[in-house]
């Protein structure tokens, strides 16, 4: 059974910082390009960075160039988004997914074939 888990998600001021983990089971991340998306309530599901099989290519959304970074460990089968200055607009529910073709770095839904149940992330004072 193919199924990536997010971990990490919860309550934070704004300025703070998480880091979201997602582990892949039944499968190996090695081929796989990894985004990272969010879903505020009432929008619709945007990407908000991807890394490629290799590590050596990503893709970051300009709403957080310079505060998130996305990075894989394979050998742990997992990826991580590290989120620095968080603010208020960031709060959504955070998915990863993975997409088969490991070259292709992108951040478009319908690219990306396996998802996890998602994390919630709220930036509030």
């Amino acid at each position: 059974q193919l199924q990536l888990v997010e971990s990490g998600g919860g309550l934070v001021q704004p300025g703070g910082s998480l880091r979201l983990s997602c582990a892949a089971s039944g499968f190996t991340l090695d081929y796989y390009a990894i985004g990272w998306f969010r879903q505020a309530p009432g929008k619709e599901r945007e990407g908000v960075l991807c890394i490629s099989s290799s590590g050596g290519s990503t893709n970051y959304a300009d709403s957080v160039k310079g505060r998130f970074t996305i990075s894989r460990d394979n050998a742990k089968n997992t990826v991580y988004l590290q989120m620095n200055s968080l603010k208020p607009e960031d709060t959504a529910v955070y998915y990863c997914a993975a997409n088969p073709y490991g070259s292709r770095c992108s951040r478009v839904v319908y690219e990306f074939d396996y998802w996890g149940q998602g994390t919630q992330v709220t930036v509030s004072s």
